[in-house]
């Protein structure tokens, strides 16, 4: 299944682009996604335990299963002031 994948603040970045796609095994979680995006764009480890995670306008966890064509979104948390 395709997924594609936006980046966000700074994640753009730290990855050198402002989306990318992924296919992945139907079954999928974001949990695998997240594994091949660090193994595709190694600075964004350092990000892993802040890093918000949206399918579509929803937030997820990593056990989310993703369906084919969703719309993964990758962001630093949000800061106000």
């Amino acid at each position: 299944m395709t997924i594609q994948v936006q980046f966000w603040s700074y994640f753009k970045d730290l990855t050198g682009c402002s989306e990318a796609t992924e296919e992945l095994p139907a079954g999928a979680t974001i949990g695998d996604l997240v594994a091949r995006l660090h193994a595709r764009f190694p600075k964004l480890v350092s990000m892993h335990n802040s890093t918000l995670i949206a399918v579509g306008v929803e937030y997820q966890n990593k056990e989310h299963v993703l369906k084919d064509g969703d719309q993964v979104s990758l962001f630093p948390p949000v800061q106000g002031g």
